[in-house]
C-alpha cells in the first residue's frame, strides 16, 4: 500500500490550496463556495466551472477567468472534455477548445491543467523538480481502465521522483457500487479488495474507497508518496457539489501548473 500523508491546506474563499514536496509547483482544488460567503442552496448559485452542465456560460466563464489570479502571469489553463475514458493527452501548447481526455500532462511552464469533478476522483501528481506534472480524472471507469498506470507511463519520468495528491471525491460511506464494479477492480490488481466494504443486509453491494483504490493503483506503479483530502463531497454538501447528491448540479476543478519563480 502507498505511504500516504495528510495534505497541508488551507481554505481561501473558493479555492484549497495543496502543499506537497515538489518545487515549483502550483496546485489547488475549488469549492463550490463562493469567496467569503458559504454558497446558497440551489444548482449553480456558487462557484460553478463546468459549461456542460446547464449553467449561465457568461457566469461560468467569469468564474473561470477569476482563476488566473490565483495563477503565474501568463499562464492559460487547459480544460478537457472528459468522457470516463482512459485516453492521456500530452499537452505542449494550450488551445482554446477543451481536449477529449481524461489526463492530461504538460511540461509546458504556461500551461495549467484541470480537472473538473462533483465526486470523482481528482488527482495530481508531479516530479519533485517540478518539470512535468499531470492531472487525471479518477471516476471509478477511467481508474478501472488503468488511466493511472497509462498516466505515469506518458510522464516518461523516474517514478521515484514522482509524488501525488487525491483530492475530495466522494467518500467510503456513501459510494454504493455493485459486484461488478468491486470485481473489475480486484481483477486489475488484487489489493484493492481491501477498498470494499458489503453493505449491511446486501451480498451484491459494496461501499468502495476511491482513496484507498487510487492509493493501490499509484502503489502499483510506483508512486509511494501520496497526499490526500479526504473530503466526501456527497456529505459536506455546503463545501462541494455532489453528481451523486444532486444530480443536476455544477463542477469543482482541481488544478495544477508549474512556477518557475
Amino acid at each position: 500500500m502507498s505511504k500516504t500523508t495528510n495534505a497541508e491546506h488551507n481554505m481561501a474563499s473558493h479555492k484549497i490550496v495543496v502543499e506537497w514536496p515538489a518545487r515549483h509547483v502550483t496546485a489547488f482544488t475549488t469549492t463550490r463556495e463562493l469567496a467569503g460567503e458559504l454558497a446558497l442552496a440551489g444548482q449553480y448559485d456558487s462557484f460553478n466551472l463546468g459549461l456542460h452542465v446547464g449553467d449561465s456560460p457568461e457566469q461560468v466563464n467569469a468564474n473561470r477567468a477569476s482563476l488566473a489570479k490565483d495563477l503565474p502571469a501568463g499562464t492559460n489553463i487547459q480544460w478537457l472534455e472528459q468522457v470516463h475514458g482512459s485516453n492521456v493527452a500530452i499537452v505542449d501548447q494550450y488551445q482554446v477548445a477543451p481536449i477529449t481526455a481524461d489526463a492530461a500532462i504538460t511540461r509546458s511552464p504556461n500551461i495549467a491543467l484541470a480537472v473538473m469533478t462533483a465526486d470523482c476522483l481528482p488527482i495530481l501528481i508531479a516530479d519533485k523538480s517540478g518539470q512535468v506534472i499531470a492531472a487525471i480524472h479518477g471516476g471509478w471507469r477511467p481508474l478501472a481502465q488503468n488511466i493511472i498506470a497509462k498516466t505515469v507511463e506518458a510522464m516518461n519520468t523516474p517514478v521515484a521522483q514522482l509524488v501525488a495528491w487525491l483530492g475530495p471525491c466522494i467518500g467510503p460511506r456513501a459510494f454504493e457500487v455493485g459486484c461488478e464494479v468491486k470485481n473489475t477492480f480486484v481483477n486489475l490488481n488484487p489489493a484493492t479488495v481491501d477498498a470494499f466494504q458489503v453493505v449491511p443486509q446486501s451480498a451484491q453491494k459494496y461501499l468502495a474507497n476511491l482513496h484507498q483504490i487510487a492509493q493501490c493503483l499509484l502503489s502499483a506503479s510506483g508512486i509511494v508518496e501520496v497526499a490526500s483530502l479526504p473530503h466526501c463531497t456527497y456529505s459536506m454538501a455546503q463545501q462541494y457539489y455532489s453528481y451523486r447528491r444532486e444530480s443536476v448540479t455544477g463542477r469543482m476543478a482541481s488544478i495544477i501548473c508549474r512556477n518557475d519563480y
